[in-house]
C-alpha cells in the first residue's frame, strides 16, 4: 500500500475540520464547564477526540448502518444536543446536570463538542474526495489545536475576564444555535417521506 501525502489536502482538510471544530468559538462553553467540574483533562480529552474521528473515519458509516442510523438521523441528533448547549449559554439556565470532574473532559468537551456530528458527517464527506492518510494528518493537526487551547484556558479565562466571558457565552450562543437550526433543517427533510 503507497502512501500519497500531499500537503494541499492536508492543509484543506484542517482547514475545514478547524472551521466545523470550531474550538476558539468553543472556548466560553470550555470555561463554563471547567468552572463546574473543577478541572480539565486536556491530554485526556484531545486523545479521546482524536480517536473517536479516526474511528468515525473508518467505520463511521457501518457503525451506523449497524444499529439502523443514517448520517442524517445522526446529525439531527447532534443538533438537538448543539440546541440545548446554545440555550444555556444564551438564558443562563442549566438544562445538564453537572458532571464529575472526570468525566467532564470526555462529554461533553471530546464528544460532542469536538468530534461532534458536524465533525462526522464533515469526515464522511472529506473521506470521498482526498486520501486518508491526508485526513489523519488534518485530524493530528486538529488535535494539537484543540490541545493548546484546552491546555490554555487559564489564561484565556485571564485575557477575557467575567464580563468578556459573558459577552462571549451569549453571542457564540447564538451562533451554536443557527448551527443547530441548519444542520436540523438541512438533514429533516431527507428524513421524512414526501
Amino acid at each position: 500500500m503507497s502512501l500519497n501525502f500531499s500537503l494541499k489536502e492536508i492543509v484543506t482538510v484542517s482547514m475545514v475540520l478547524f472551521a466545523v471544530i470550531d474550538i476558539m468559538g468553543s472556548i466560553p462553553i470550555i470555561i463554563d464547564i471547567k468552572r463546574k467540574s473543577g478541572k480539565l483533562e486536556s491530554g485526556k480529552a484531545s486523545i479521546v477526540a482524536g480517536f473517536i474521528m479516526i474511528l468515525f473515519l473508518f467505520l463511521g458509516e457501518s457503525i451506523l448502518s449497524i444499529i439502523g442510523i443514517d448520517v442524517n438521523s445522526f446529525a439531527v441528533a447532534g443538533a438537538f444536543v448543539i440546541f440545548f448547549i446554545a440555550l444555556e449559554m444564551i438564558l443562563g439556565i442549566k438544562i445538564y446536570k453537572e458532571e464529575m470532574p472526570a468525566t467532564a473532559s470526555i462529554v461533553p468537551i471530546a464528544f460532542p463538542i469536538v468530534a461532534g456530528a458536524g465533525t462526522m458527517t464533515s469526515l464522511l464527506s472529506l473521506r470521498a474526495e482526498y486520501q486518508v492518510e491526508n485526513i489523519i494528518l488534518g485530524i493530528g493537526v486538529n488535535i494539537l489545536i484543540v490541545y493548546l487551547v484546552l491546555r490554555n484556558t487559564h489564561y484565556l479565562e485571564k485575557l477575557l475576564g467575567d464580563g468578556g466571558i459573558a459577552i462571549l457565552k451569549k453571542v457564540f450562543g447564538i451562533i451554536l444555535m443557527a448551527i443547530a437550526v441548519k444542520l436540523f433543517t438541512k438533514n429533516i427533510g431527507l428524513l421524512i417521506p414526501h
